[in-house]
């Protein structure tokens, strides 16, 4: 049997943002005027198409005074107050009057348990006795969950009101809860009923395995883009005696905007794995990790400092100045003169050792062919690694409930990627290399491993600020 637990209590007290958060569905209607939730709805938590439980959203208590003195009129004791409970909802199905109440009522009824959520930012009054004294009538387990919508703390009279209703009674915030967190308040529900906790402990590791396994495939994901930084390439042909200056630009500025889009669809595919298509980043949000990749300030923000290229040993295999390679086959296509002056400008056009080298090959059928790349910057594996983990971080622990768009600021000082512990920073280091020496691998394990554990290390959120 499916785990079911009807979310009920007061209008505006974050019922929906606790289905939201606890479904991982942003599809939950959430808004700050009453009334936004008119019946009740049910969303499955899915792992891999099976339903591990259910939550359901529901109206708020309107009228509870009247429901319990209806109640109290029509009682036989207590033996028969969960009947009493269910005939008002028959009773009055239709009624405008009662229609919320037997929304909420309904599912209770039908054997669904109890989640009860209150506001702890706001003062505990006698008015929320009534609706707590029927949900004590339907017999069926009950959770109450202390939520914090605003500033305030009221948590303790909160706490010692509950526990007269309510065999457990946990605070959980909402829009902020992480994953742990989360999972923890799972497992109470486990607590609530003994024949759920075969189904909720399956729900947990369940949800422990989705959780890896996202993790995995966002460092999958991350790992292609880096293997695609140090092995792309790109070629063009050109006439005989064309100058080759002007293709040389065109191909770097390709180049730059092949990485450009595999990073923007390597952030989409993360935001899909964690649920989070289409999440709203505020203004500026996406300047900060979409600034240019190869600038210093993008390297001081992301990449590695100078001082830690050479700690970890990034440095053994730099290719310096603006060095570039040009073969040259058959007949010689240039004096020597002429060799020297194209090499200082394909340099400047390629911005020293930060787009790497240039390639001019032999003739074929009266025309050259001209490859830009790879890029050699040892900083860049680092710095895409860097936007990676700070996009990581916005996305992985973001709550579904949450509608506001997310904010990113960087910490001062920058180089996110030297808070990479050192010996893990040097293995990444190594199998950098190894991708530049030996060009891609198909299923490179060895370093979507290194990255998986990058991200598993990953701090709270410190540097991004999500607010």
């Amino acid at each position: 049997m499916i785990p079911r637990f009807a979310v009920v209590g007061h209008p505006n007290k974050g019922k929906s943002s606790i289905v939201s958060t606890l479904s991982e569905d942003a599809a939950v209607a959430i808004a700050p005027i009453p009334g936004t939730t008119t019946a009740a709805r049910t969303f499955p938590m899915q792992v891999d198409g099976e339903t591990l439980y259910e939550l359901i959203d529901t109206p708020g208590f309107q009228r509870p005074r009247e429901v319990l003195a209806w109640l109290h009129e029509r009682s036989g004791g207590a033996a028969d107050r969960a009947a009493t409970v269910a005939r008002f909802v028959a009773a009055h199905a239709g009624d405008p009057r009662f229609h919320d109440e037997c929304e909420l009522l309904r599912p209770i009824t039908e054997g669904a348990g109890i989640l009860y959520v209150v506001d702890g930012s706001r003062p505990y009054g006698a008015e929320y006795e009534p609706e707590m004294e029927i949900l004590r009538w339907t017999g069926r387990p009950r959770m109450a969950l202390i939520n914090l919508i605003a500033h305030g703390d009221h948590i303790e009279e909160w706490q010692r009101a509950l526990d007269q209703y309510f065999s457990i009674v946990r605070v959980f915030d909402a829009l902020h809860a992480d994953v742990s967190k989360r999972l923890t308040l799972l497992r109470s529900f486990g607590e609530l009923h003994p024949p759920w906790q075969a189904g909720i402990a399956r729900a947990v590791n369940a949800l422990e395995d989705d959780y890896r396994r996202r993790r995995e495939r966002a460092a999958r994901a991350i790992t292609a883009l880096i293997v695609d930084a140090l092995t792309l390439q790109v070629s063009q042909r050109i006439a005989e005696d064309a100058d080759p200056a002007p293709v040389i630009a065109s191909a770097q500025e390709c180049l730059r905007q092949r990485l450009a889009e595999r990073e923007q669809k390597v952030r989409r595919e993360v935001e899909a794995i964690y649920r989070h298509e289409g999440a709203a980043w505020a203004d500026g949000a996406p300047a900060v990790i979409d600034s240019e990749l190869f600038s210093s300030a993008s390297e001081q923000l992301f990449g590695l400092s100078r001082t830690q290229l050479v700690a970890t040993g990034a440095m053994s295999g730099a290719v310096t100045g603006g060095a570039i390679d040009l073969a040259l086959g058959g007949a010689s296509l240039f004096a020597v003169t002429g060799i020297s002056a194209l090499v200082g400008g394909v340099s400047a056009l390629l911005g020293g050792d930060r787009l790497g080298k240039a390639k001019v090959l032999g003739q074929s059928l009266g025309s050259r062919e001209i490859t830009v790349g790879p890029f050699r910057d040892t900083n860049l594996p680092w710095v895409l690694l860097g936007r990676a983990l700070l996009h990581h971080e916005a996305i992985a622990e973001r709550n579904h409930a949450r509608r506001d768009a997310i904010v990113m600021a960087v910490a001062d000082g920058g180089h996110r990627a030297n808070a990479i512990e050192p010996v893990l920073r040097k293995r990444l280091a190594r199998e950098f290399d190894s991708v530049r020496k030996e060009g891609p691998r198909p299923g490179d394990s060895r370093l979507e491993a290194l990255v998986a554990e990058v991200l598993q290390r990953q701090d709270p959120p410190a540097i991004a600020e999500i607010v």
